[in-house]
């Protein structure tokens, strides 16, 4: 089945489509993976700062809210017309969509409820397939995080590598999946990836700046220890797992709230410093768990600075990687783990790790809108693969 997933992070950048063959083969257990490709687009200028403008901590109306629905929804559509027509040659069957995350309610070392808009109508209108979305809010019902759902993919991706494999995402907020030798798998946000970063970029050069362009001011700067100790007294850093956060407690307003009283920072000091805190509270995370292998993906593994940072909190007891390793691109991983999970949806398999998520058991994950041709479920079971192979693309 030709799949593409749609992605856009916390970071709400841009977003992504990966393109992908899936195929499960008798006997073997595994999901068989083919890349076809990525495609990604900037968020329109007006959209990105509408949804800036209405995310936490700031007030918004629901009028707003439906507005950024439609708008993001036609986004997404668009780029899955694009992405089927360049990387699918106009045969995609299904779509994933994620969709943007606009608030995780997390309270009480609970998930209550979570939301992410861009309506799937928009993207099976325009792309004809069926459309599988709104995967979080089912785990969640299940008493789960909603969080890191790629947790399942990559169980799929790190299951009988030696040692204690881990998978490290670094968006917006930074998550990680960890196979013990022993024991039940762990997955949980670590804390900020690139959040609190791209804020301070962001306010620091009055909007002109969106991220820390190859780590630059960051690598010109002093760690800044007091407000480095300050930030690192966060409570949410010693709740135990399984734990999810966002940008609604580690937004703009949170990093001015922690300078206060520090005086005047140089920026490249307070960009080193939260670089500094993201490898830290990484690897204070994986340390315990004992990882001995980090594939690592996401924005944050373009920064040099930051992964220069996690080498060297890492020390000597993980090595860190990157999840080409493992097949698939990086900026893509993502994209192509909501693939993954929007064939097991139409499939009628579980798209959770109960024991990553807290659910309280495997659950399968999103709603179908279907496309524009009659919905055909597939009309055997199909059994739920416990490996992901990803094999090398053919020549196009």
């Amino acid at each position: 089945m030709r799949v593409v997933g749609l992605m856009s992070g916390t970071s709400y950048d841009a977003i992504d489509a990966a393109a992908c063959d899936l195929e499960v083969r008798d006997g073997d257990g595994a999901l068989h993976l083919t890349p076809l490709g990525m495609v990604s687009e900037p968020y329109p200028d007006g959209l990105r700062n509408a949804l800036a403008a209405a995310l936490p901590p700031s007030a918004t109306t629901l009028a707003d809210v439906c507005r950024l629905d439609t708008h993001i929804g036609q986004a997404f559509g668009r780029l899955a017309v694009r992405a089927d027509r360049e990387l699918c040659d106009a045969r995609a069957e299904l779509v994933a969509s994620h969709g943007q995350t606009v608030y995780h309610w997390a309270a009480d070392g609970r998930v209550h409820g979570t939301l992410q808009l861009g309506e799937p109508a928009w993207i099976a209108e325009a792309t004809g397939c069926p459309v599988v979305s709104g995967f979080r809010p089912r785990d969640v019902a299940a008493g789960g995080q909603g969080a890191p759902l790629v947790s399942l993919i990559d169980l799929m991706l790190l299951r009988g590598r030696p040692g204690v494999p881990a998978a490290l995402n670094i968006g917006g907020i930074s998550n990680v999946t960890v196979v013990p030798r022993s024991g039940d798998p762990v997955a949980f946000d670590t804390g900020p990836g690139n959040a609190l970063i791209d804020a301070a970029v962001r306010e620091l050069s009055g909007g002109r700046l969106a991220y820390d362009a190859d780590g630059a001011l960051a690598a010109a700067g002093q760690v800044h220890q007091p407000l480095l100790e300050r930030l690192l007294a966060e409570p949410y850093y010693r709740l135990p797992t399984p734990r999810t956060t966002g940008k609604e407690l580690f937004h703009e307003g949170y990093l001015r709230s922690r300078l206060t009283g520090l005086g005047r920072l140089r920026p490249q000091d307070l960009v080193a410093t939260l670089t500094r805190l993201t490898a830290r509270t990484v690897a204070d995370a994986l340390r315990p768990l004992g990882a001995t292998e980090v594939f690592a993906s996401g924005g944050g593994v373009r920064n040099p600075t930051l992964t220069g940072m996690l080498r060297a909190e890492l020390g000597g007891t993980a090595a860190l990687r990157t999840s080409e390793e493992l097949g698939l691109p990086a900026a893509a991983k993502e994209a192509y783990a909501f693939a993954v999970l929007g064939y097991l949806t139409l499939h009628g398999l579980p798209g959770n790790a109960p024991g990553c998520t807290g659910a309280a058991g495997p659950r399968v994950l999103g709603s179908i809108t279907p496309g524009s041709r009659p919905l055909r479920l597939p009309a055997e079971p199909t059994p739920a693969p416990r490996s992901l192979a990803v094999r090398a693309p053919v020549p196009r």
